[in-house]
């Protein structure tokens, strides 16, 4: 590793340093980045640079080991290169540099550019191979004698590097037995380092685009493979792997040329107890410790054409409470730091964030948070300047560049193991400073719980207990119990109904806050169509068309009807015409009625007429008699068809006029080809009435684009619009899709809507109708079933190839934030349900419940919803109900009808892994109500515990420890001695009457309302003779009556388990 061992001593363009083969120079680079140095040496002479009249810097000879100096740093950064064994003299007039000849053949070029840059001439020394630079030391200082005018000028030089090889030791000897006074300018260096322009900015990102794909694929799944698979790998075995995988960035689906990377420092990682938080840690030869409540620390920096980005990451392997709660306090405070560091605010102030959060959350780990939540980052690894710890007072400026890391060192846990008794955690990102926002350049590796933290063992917690129970021999079962109580084991129920019971707290909380903070308010972002009063037929009554006769005429061009009014023509505008129809009596007398649009009637929108013309009479009817019924007939259809074409323009335009403004769709160039789909179905399709004919869709420099042969079937997509995209491939369905719903509506020909699905059928949906049937061997059947199958490959591979460019594509760093990905559906974890008004197959992605064969298509993002509440489950139902209620309360809830009662345990365990609080009823509630009531009184509803009057398990168990749960289920019309009349209409208002209009089954709907408790217990009495079942005791019905029927609905389950950490 001896070409990557150099630190900033590195070539921007390549490993190999300026004396080693014929570099050029970037003089444009060199012109701006002198001018500004010198710029900066003047603006802060006195409080940065020491007073300093001439500024020295001698780079040392290369190295092996990893190391980051400023001269080195100065080198590369004014020059694009290292020039070992060099020493630069700046003073205001001259520029003085003793090297070699080789490198002096190279600094040749930068003569004029100096003079032009900063008019100061570029000297250059050039030292003869076995000469100790002596003589050219001494006409150095001459100069700088007489350049000032005094015997004594002040010199900077960076006093903490040490002297290395011959000629820096004689260089450091002469310099300090001159008259000269010396300061350190360190300070002057960092500041002028700090703020990177767009070209550094750039180099960094790339460098924490390699960082984050080496950590999400490389280090992530090397773990789990490790973990999964029970083998023994050592830490530094990882770090050797790990940093191979930084120099090859193909390895990790990364375009970078290796020739510009290296590593900041070698990959660090540590687990088993013994953890270090300083950069400067080491991987140790220890094996990879994953027990249960083990914690993994994983650190990673990679360099692009010298500049460096970092990333650490904490991996919670079935993680305790404890550590649990730790991670997510220090994640908030991370957050914190983040959010913090912006232009004008303080390091100090910054550092204080985390400390706030921490002893908000957890006043017991303070102790162990680290003193430090980062540095600056840059060409060096640690800009000494900008160090975030409560005592720096240096401003964040725009264009600085954060490692902040923040982390909890050695906190103690009770454990009988030696690895066990401390953890540490550690988070790590590389952040840049801009104008308006602060970029979180390695966000591509989530540092979320539910993402670093592993459940391995679930199984094996639950068997090893009885086996090592029965090796004690003596007393098995004490022993057992014993083991069970340590290891903390318990059922699958028993964890989820705890974690339930965790999240029903977090949820309270995060409701409570939002709700403090008027977080419910969306407001209502609908806006009004054009008016009536905006909808002019004629504008003076010069434009009116020349009677003809007395009789009904339609203007199609004016978009009138002129109705014959005492002797004469009378316009209206289609669109105040609200019905019209026509009758024939029995004496052939034929009429024609137009009622009209009148302000205040009963469904008539309110327009500006009503508040222009207060008072004002308007014509609400008039009926006309004819005896040309053929006329009529055409007049009512005349006048039918022109309003429906208005009434669609006018919806048209008042769709478009609360659409987004959309950016423009940059076109893929030369350089960029288009990533191409042919033969696609577009859903909602175009309008008219033409054939449909399918198109193709494109993916250029920002955006789709989907378009068809005709000029004006045409739909642009962009890629900051899509908030999800789905890729759903053919397997017991027709249609091969890709599926994307959007942030903001746009238009698909006439429609406006927020989903877009592109899709081919991959089978011809044929029926037989010769009336006989195949045999089952039948060639010619067989034959075509095979053809069916290609078929459907073959689509399905062609999508997957698309899916598979785009991903690469969205990859790339410029679209780091608009986190696009394609998700595609989970089918094991569907389930059937109704959500509108058919019965269509859910199923779950990574982050949305969609459904997107049948239209209308349906697309829940999950992490908008507050809680589910499943409804009618129980009493031998056979299907129940779900009920999604969202974050924002102003929306309406989701019901999912109908889904069958063998789906519940499957969407409870997924619910709980997606950490979605889920709660049971037994009756359908009146959701509307709940929640006007909620955002009525918000307080009330904090007071009242939240959610948790919906929680069935915490009734279940009040009742059954109460006085009345032994008396059996009393009659409605006696009154409990606890509940007033009051709080009994209150829950009956939670309860949905059959007016409300909820598609219930009829079998449902009678079960419910038609028999009473006893039928129904009769009814069980008897199925359970028929099973022989008679075990049951008459005090374990009265129970269970209670428990069905308890009316209290007091607070949750109360908990100290953490969240349960998922296995991904």
């Amino acid at each position: 590793m001896a070409d990557h061992r150099n630190g900033s001593a590195q070539a921007a363009n390549g490993k190999a340093s300026a004396a080693g083969t014929a570099y050029s120079i970037d003089l444009n680079a060199f012109q701006t980045r002198l001018r500004s140095f010198y710029k900066h040496w003047d603006a802060h002479k006195t409080d940065l640079w020491g007073s300093s009249d001439a500024i020295a810097v001698a780079c040392p000879p290369p190295s092996e080991d990893l190391r980051y100096l400023k001269s080195t740093a100065l080198n590369l950064w004014l020059l694009g290169f290292e020039f070992p064994e060099t020493i630069m003299v700046f003073s205001k007039k001259q520029i003085h540099i003793l090297c070699s000849q080789k490198k002096a053949s190279i600094l040749e070029s930068v003569k004029k550019t100096a003079r032009e840059a900063v008019d100061a001439d570029l000297v250059l020394h050039v030292k003869p191979r076995n000469d100790d630079g002596t003589a050219l030391m001494d006409a150095i200082f001459r100069a700088l004698s007489k350049s000032d005018g005094r015997d004594t000028p002040t010199v900077g030089y960076i006093s903490r590097e040490a002297p290395e090889g011959k000629l820096l030791e004689m260089w450091t000897e002469k310099l300090k037995n001159t008259k000269f006074q010396l300061n350190d300018v360190a300070n002057g260096l960092s500041s002028l380092f700090a703020a990177k322009n767009n070209e550094e900015l750039t180099s960094i990102k790339r460098a924490a685009y390699l960082t984050t794909s080496v950590m999400k694929n490389f280090v992530v799944p090397k773990l789990e493979n490790v973990i999964d698979e029970e083998k023994k790998v050592s830490h530094s075995t990882l770090m050797e792997d790990t940093e191979k995988a930084i120099l090859e960035p193909s390895k990790v689906n990364c375009k970078l040329k290796a020739d510009n990377v290296d590593i900041c420092y070698p990959p660090i990682f540590q687990s088993g107890g013994e953890f270090d938080l300083k950069p400067s840690a080491v991987s140790n030869d220890e094996l990879l410790h994953y027990d249960s409540a083990s914690v993994i620390l994983c650190a990673i920096g990679a360099r692009y054409k010298s500049y460096c980005s970092n990333i650490a990451r904490t991996f919670l392997i079935d993680a305790d409470p404890l550590q649990s709660r730790a991670y997510g306090v220090l994640l908030k405070a991370h957050e914190a730091v983040i959010g913090s560091l912006k232009p004008g605010n303080r390091l100090s102030a910054t550092y204080q964030a985390a400390v706030s959060v921490v002893e908000n959350e957890a006043p017991d780990l303070i102790s162990y948070l680290t003193k430090s939540a980062g540095t600056g980052i840059g060409i060096e690894f640690r800009e000494s300047g900008l160090n975030i710890n409560a005592k720096n007072e240096q401003i964040v400026k725009e264009g600085m560049v954060f490692n902040v890391s923040l982390g909890f060192q050695n906190v103690q846990r009770e454990s009988t193991k030696s690895k066990s008794k401390h953890f540490s955690l550690l988070l790590a990102d590389t952040v840049i400073i801009n104008k308006d926002k602060t970029e979180v350049v390695t966000s591509m590796s989530s540092k979320a719980l539910k993402d670093i933290a592993y459940s391995f063992n679930e199984d094996e917690e639950e068997e090893n207990p009885s086996a090592k129970a029965d090796a004690n021999g003596a007393e098995p079962l004490m022993s057992k119990t014993t083991l069970r109580s340590d290891n903390h084991e318990m059922s699958k129920e028993e964890l989820r109904r705890q974690h339930q019971a965790e999240l029903a707290r977090q949820k309270n909380e995060e409701t409570a806050r939002r709700l403090a903070g008027g977080g419910n308010e969306t407001g209502d972002n609908r806006s009004s169509s054009r008016t009536s009063a905006e909808l002019v037929a004629y504008k003076n009554i010069n434009d009116l068309p020349p009677p003809r006769e007395m009789m009904i005429q339609i203007d199609q061009k004016s978009e009138a009807v002129l109705l014959p009014i005492n002797g004469s023509m009378v316009p209206f505008h289609v669109a105040f015409i609200r019905t019209v129809s026509s009758q024939q009596d029995t004496n052939r007398n034929c009429y024609i009625r137009i009622i009209f649009n009148v302000p205040g009637t009963p469904f008539s929108p309110h327009d500006s007429n009503s508040m222009k013309f207060q008072g004002s009479i308007y014509l609400k009817e008039a009926s006309f008699r004819s005896k040309d019924s053929r006329h009529i007939s055409e007049v009512v259809q005349s006048i039918k068809t022109l309003r429906r074409q208005v009434v669609a323009r006018e919806s048209e335009r008042a769709e478009r006029a609360t659409l987004v403004t959309q950016e423009k769709l940059q076109l893929a160039n030369n350089r960029f080809k288009p990533i191409r789909l042919s033969d696609l179905w577009i859903r909602p399709a175009f309008g008219g009435r033409g054939r449909k004919i399918p198109g193709t869709l494109e993916a250029h420099v920002n955006g789709f684009r989907y378009s068809t042969t005709r000029q004006d079937e045409r739909v642009d997509i962009m890629f900051g619009n899509i908030k999800h995209s789905f890729f759903q491939p053919a397997e017991n369905e027709m249609i091969t899709l890709l599926h994307f719903h959007l942030h903001n509506h746009i238009m698909v020909g006439n429609k406006k809507t927020k989903d877009v699905q592109f899709y081919v059928e991959v089978m011809d949906m044929v029926q037989n109708v010769g009336g006989g049937k195949r045999s089952a061997y039948d060639p010619d059947e067989l034959e075509e079933e095979q053809r069916e199958r290609d078929r459907k490959n073959k689509i399905n591979v062609e999508f997957q190839t698309f899916v598979n460019r785009l991903n690469d594509l969205w990859g790339q760093p410029q679209f780091n934030g608009l986190d696009l990905e394609f998700d595609q559906p989970l089918r094991e974890l569907g389930f059937p349900g109704v959500p509108h008004k058919s019965s269509v197959f859910i199923v779950p992605t990574s982050a949305c419940l969609v459904e997107l064969i049948e239209t209308p298509f349906l697309v829940v993002t999950l992490s908008e919803i507050e809680i589910v509440n499943l409804e009618r489950v129980g009493l031998g139902q056979k299907n129940f109900d779900m009920t999604v209620v969202f974050k924002d309360f102003k929306r309406d809830v989701l019901r999912i009808d109908s889904i069958p009662s063998t789906s519940l345990d499957g969407i409870k365990e997924w619910l709980d892994t997606t950490d979605i609080k889920y709660y049971e009823s037994r009756l359908n509630l009146n959701w509307r109500q709940i929640l006007k009531t909620i955002t009525d009184d918000p307080q009330s509803f904090i007071e009242g515990g939240g959610w948790e009057f919906l929680n069935l398990e915490a009734t279940d168990s009040e009742s059954e420890n109460s006085e009345e749960s032994d008396k059996g289920y009393e009659p409605s019309d006696v009154e409990p001695e606890s509940d007033s009349e009051d709080e009994a209409s209150d829950s009956e208002s939670l309860v949905e009457s059959e007016d409300d209009g909820e598609e219930d089954s009829e079998e449902d709907s009678e079960e419910e309302k038609g028999k009473t408790w006893e039928e129904l217990e009769r009814e069980a009495s008897n199925a359970d003779r028929e099973k022989g079942n008679e075990s049951d005791s008459e005090e374990d019905r009265k129970r269970r009556k209670a428990k069905s029927f308890g009316k209290s609905r007091g607070a949750g389950l109360s908990s100290s388990m953490t969240k349960r950490p998922k296995l991904r």
